[in-house]
């Protein structure tokens, strides 16, 4: 199984189902199942703003107890939408075929990405968290769980 790695709190917010967007620099060609890996960085910061802090105590966690060094779900990448800026209102187009996936400012989604002219939004969707976090190392870009163990 393909796996991606991601900071925390990010991959905890996909991983309780808050989260359904990766932001990334690039593309992935990948479809289908994915594991998400927890890396051992948590970005305090990011937990302390009020949408990812509330979105985080609805299930339970805050920045000391996130899970690291860790696979803690597993999903269905089901797309990968190139990001553009639309000034109409602000919202974010995610340009992938047809239909297009819009974006408001106002959805929590926003929030819980980097939306940028330029750059990628994975969608997580069937998204499995495990009961317990599984202990792997993590790696760059896209990579090969089975290879962990």
């Amino acid at each position: 199984m393909k796996a991606i790695t991601i900071i925390q709190p990010w991959a905890t917010l996909i991983a309780v189902g808050e989260k359904k967007f990766e932001t990334r620099s690039w593309a992935t060609k990948h479809r289908g199942d994915i594991a998400i890996h927890a890396g051992k960085k948590i970005d305090k910061k990011a937990c302390a703003e009020p949408e990812i802090k509330a979105a985080l105590e609805r299930h339970g966690y805050t920045a000391d107890n996130l899970p690291t060094g860790a696979v803690v779900a597993t999903a269905n990448l089901s797309d990968c939408h190139e990001v553009y800026i639309e000034h109409l209102g602000d919202a974010v187009l995610l340009k992938s075929g047809a239909p297009h996936t819009w974006i408001g400012q106002g959805n929590k989604e926003f929030a819980f990405g980097w939306y940028e002219t330029g750059r990628y939004a994975w969608r997580m969707d069937e998204v499995e968290k495990l009961s317990e976090p599984l202990p792997a190392k993590g790696q760059q870009g896209l990579w090969n769980l089975a290879n962990q163990f």
